[in-house]
């Protein structure tokens, strides 16, 4: 074969055929490697891998000459600007790239479940101190009610803080959440990933050492103080497991499914545990302080597990193979990486700041699955836990522990917990319907039915729908447990959807996005709730 033409320009570079002059073979001198970052050099920026890789699509007898001017580089990610053309050739060799992967990129196995089970321990960590500090109910009123018993007829001492705690823990933890999930999609590109999740879990950890100091200190003398350093608490905790979560999430979108599946049902294993720790004091402990100090340290112990684990996770192959970019692409709107390729650098057109994701296409992309998130997320916190923890056991005049003491830690927190999380865990090895599919949306509308079915239950007190239609206690642990099942399974597989109908160089963002559809759908439906307890 001859020598392959030099190039016209310097900011060109042919690919050769193996073998040829100017190609070489797979570690032959067409392709030049070039620093990660600062501005474009002359020659393509790829590893040598993409080169080998470029090399045997070449070999059919395709060029592609790239010009590398087109590049610009962020701290995650390479950008191509608008301006740059795709040429058919260009085309043609990315799509022998998708076709015949080389083999110096092979998948490596997940050796024992490795990433698996840190992934699947990070959702756990991420939900499980979260959970801890709102089901700790008792404590908080111990805290507040200033340790004294009011006399007859006088009002507590604090009564506004007792009665609207749960209100004021509500606003805490929703607005910094929201906020955080914005800024989080604007930092995907500016700040690394290892930086915003470390740093999270610090602050975490740094949070709940602070509120488990104070299990023990004696507060009674300052309770206005102490409402406010635990809101404040509160308001940064939850923006810091927002950007912890949805950073990881974005995270598992370059990987395979099963392991945003482990990442999701790892969130549903901290409610249950959450819910289990409850009942277990509700049933042994004699001091509210002692159950409190043991679950906030649990919190402390799961924190610094879960950064260790971080740490741990680039060492493993089979995740380093999905966490390190390869080589650029193009995207296009259009374009679709294997499921098993490691996550390339990205590629978008039409963006005025390159360290921003284009959020359009990703919009564009999600739209279906993101109705679905919403839907499913506002009919489930429309009912639980605001409906379902006032339904109260039919045979409560009995007076036995089931239906006084247990009933709603059982039937409602406990049960419902463990079906999302039964719900969570099928998607490892059933995926129907597909993100295409006008079944997904169809089932998300269909959960509507669950609101009257649990308002028609025993709830009370009720003010205007006087009527129960379901006389019996089989029938919210029923509907509860349907709540959970059907939430844990669509939800989980909308979500891991995401990232995978869009190119992987968006995987990151799309999965930013993804989260906040799932809290748009919580802070509707939790607002909505209200107005249902007022209309029942």
């Amino acid at each position: 074969m001859g020598a392959c033409p030099q190039p016209a320009a310097r900011e060109r570079r042919p690919v050769c055929k193996p073998g040829s002059a100017g190609g070489g073979g797979a570690g032959g001198g067409a392709w030049r490697r070039s620093p990660a970052s600062g501005p474009a050099e002359p020659g393509v920026a790829v590893a040598a891998a993409a080169g080998e890789a470029a090399a045997v699509a070449a070999s059919d007898g395709d060029m592609a000459i790239i010009s590398e001017d087109d590049f610009r580089h962020t701290s995650n990610s390479t950008y191509r600007t608008a301006s740059s053309s795709l040429r058919a050739d260009q085309e043609a060799l990315l799509e022998k790239l998708l076709d015949r992967p080389p083999p110096s990129l092979q998948r490596p196995e997940d050796r024992f479940n490795g990433t698996y089970i840190i992934f699947f321990s990070l959702g756990i960590g991420g939900l499980l101190p979260w959970n801890f500090f709102v089901t700790a109910q008792e404590y908080w009123i111990f805290k507040l009610s200033n340790c004294s018993s009011p006399a007859a007829g006088e009002e507590p001492k604090d009564s506004d803080i007792l009665n609207y705690f749960e209100s004021y823990l509500a606003v805490a933890s929703t607005v910094p959440s929201v906020l955080c999930l914005a800024l989080n999609f604007l930092l995907v590109n500016r700040v690394p990933i290892r930086v915003r999740v470390l740093a999270s879990l610090t602050v975490m950890l740094a949070i709940f050492i602070v509120m488990t100091v104070l299990v023990k200190v004696d507060t009674s003398s300052w309770t206005h103080s102490f409402f406010t350093i635990t809101i404040t608490c509160m308001a940064i905790l939850s923006g810091t497991s927002t950007i912890f979560n949805s950073s990881v999430f974005g995270m598992t979108g370059s990987f395979p499914m099963r392991n945003s599946q482990a990442l999701i049902s790892g969130g549903a294993m901290g409610g249950t545990l959450s819910a289990v720790a409850s009942l277990v004091d509700l049933a042994v402990a004699s001091d509210v302080t002692d159950s409190t100090l043991a679950f906030f340290l649990t919190a402390d112990i799961f924190l610094a597990l879960c950064i260790g684990l971080y740490l741990l996770l680039p060492r493993l192959d089979y995740a380093r193979y999905y966490m390190k970019p390869v080589w650029p692409t193009v995207f296009s709107g259009e374009e679709q990486l294997p499921q098993d390729s490691p996550s390339p650098t990205s590629v978008a057109p039409g963006s005025s700041d390159p360290q921003t994701p284009p959020l359009g296409p990703i919009l564009k992309k999600t739209t279906g699955l993101g109705f679905c998130i919403i839907y499913l997320f506002f009919i489930t916190s429309l009912i639980f836990p605001a409906i379902c923890t006032n339904i109260e056991s039919l045979s409560k005049g009995s007076g036995s522990p089931w239906s006084t003491k247990f009933f709603v830690p059982l039937t409602t927190f406990l049960l419902y917990n463990f079906a999302d999380l039964c719900g969570r865990q099928v998607t490892a090895w059933i995926q129907v319907p597909g993100p295409r599919s006008k079944a997904l949306p169809g089932l998300a509308l269909l959960r509507t039915c669950f609101v009257p079915l649990f308002v028609f239950c025993n709830y009370q007190p009720r003010g205007h729908l006087h009527t129960v239609l379901f006389q019996s206690d089989v029938y919210p642990v029923l509907f509860t447990s349907l709540l959970g099942l059907s939430n844990g399974y669509l939800s989980t597989l909308a979500l891991i959807y995401g990232p995978k109908i869009v190119p992987r160089e968006l995987a990151e963002a799309t999965g930013v996005v993804m989260t906040f559809y799932m809290g748009l759908g919580l802070v509707l439906g939790s607002a909505c709730s209200a107005l249902l307890v007022h209309l029942i």
